[in-house]
């Protein structure tokens, strides 16, 4: 039955797609008509459950055979093996090929199980497609989920790029990843799917009130939706204005960047008004090192490189994971494994050794 786990193959022809979901995909594949002549496979990632579904369906009714469906076999949780029976089925019943995956999660310190099972997904992700030499990875994600993460990205007080939520389509370790069904809406996809007869998979873990995400869609969702109907399309338009915003900064970045040189040259820095200074170091330290810092690490540093005039002046405080200080006229970052014992947070007299300073690091 529709949202439940199946337990026998399936025997039905394959159903049509759902029509919200294959309007989404219509529009998109017209602002990205490159992927829609491509011959190269597109990768749905097929996790079985509802949006995915949908996402498969309307993939196939649009590109048939260039459609592989990729299912990532987690190993977290008891039901996993069924998952996956799930997906193969679906899939030799529909006519798709299909490839599925297992991947040992690690789980380090502070880092939840769902983060670390995503980054896995992803990385395998991005192997499958390499592999095949994909034109794209298409993932489920809808206008709902596309309202939670602006939601979340507001309790963790982010900044534009937290605000502009998921891309429609980006290129990250060498993989195009695309999300066609961003103007859909989630719940019109389940209608669809339950009114054909089309089994999914509900994921468990979901109903788990403690992770942040779960709240927002559990608590917080359903009375947005309620108070403010058109809430779809109106949170969607402000993520694509801090998308478009940030992709300006982006470009500032860039130029800015380009004239400071690598590693950062502290005469041209100063030239710059804090924002657009700070602007050009997050792209630095992102590019070159593969680094964040908290927006309050960047005022700290803001402050010190306007107060540090001479070269006697130091420069030195903890950055994301590691520590900044200056060498001679430059800036150098040195990730923790390589720091020393201590850091300090504001600018002081003491001159650094000329000797001391590490040669810029693009680790």
């Amino acid at each position: 039955m529709p949202g439940s786990t199946p337990t026998g193959a399936l025997s039905t022809p394959r159903p049509p797609a759902p029509d919200a979901a294959a309007r989404a995909l219509a529009d998109w594949a017209l602002r990205h008509p490159d992927l829609d002549r491509e011959d190269a496979p597109l990768l749905v990632a097929f996790s079985g459950g509802a949006d995915s579904t949908a996402l498969l369906l309307a993939a196939l009714a649009r590109w048939g055979a260039r459609v592989v469906a990729v299912h990532v076999h987690h190993g977290l949780q008891a039901a996993a093996d069924a998952f996956a029976a799930h997906t193969e089925q679906c899939c030799a019943a529909w006519g798709v090929a299909w490839q599925g995956v297992r991947v040992q999660v690690a789980l380090p310190p502070g880092r939840s199980p769902e983060e670390a099972a995503r980054a896995a997904r992803y990385a395998v992700l991005a192997q499958v497609a390499r592999g095949r030499h994909a034109a794209a990875v298409l993932l489920g994600h809808h206008a709902l989920d596309q309202i939670e993460t602006v939601l979340l990205a507001l309790t963790r007080g982010a900044g534009l790029p937290g605000l502009a939520a998921m891309p429609e389509r980006v290129e990250r370790d060498g993989v195009i990843w695309a999300r066609p069904l961003l103007t859909a809406d989630g719940r019109e996809l389940r209608a669809q799917l339950a009114a054909a007869g089309v089994p999914w998979i509900e994921d468990p873990t979901n109903a788990d009130p403690h992770p942040t995400r779960n709240r927002l869609r559990q608590q917080v969702l359903p009375a947005l939706l309620q108070a403010f109907p058109q809430v779809t399309q109106t949170v969607a338009r402000s993520a694509r204005h801090a998308a478009s915003a940030q992709a300006l900064l982006q470009t500032m970045a860039q130029e800015d960047l380009a004239r400071i040189g690598v590693p950062p040259a502290l005469p041209v820095l100063r030239a710059l008004p804090p924002p657009r200074l700070i602007n050009a170091l997050r792209l630095w330290l992102r590019e070159a090192h593969g680094a964040q810092a908290s927006d309050a690490q960047w005022q700290a540093l803001a402050r010190q490189i306007a107060a540090a005039r001479t070269r006697a002046q130091r420069i030195e405080l903890r950055l994301g994971p590691g520590r900044i200080r200056r060498c001679g006229d430059t800036l150098q970052w040195q990730p923790d494994a390589a720091s020393a014992a201590t850091t300090t947070t504001a600018a002081t007299a003491a001159p650094t050794p000329a000797d001391s300073c590490p040669r810029e690091s693009k680790n």
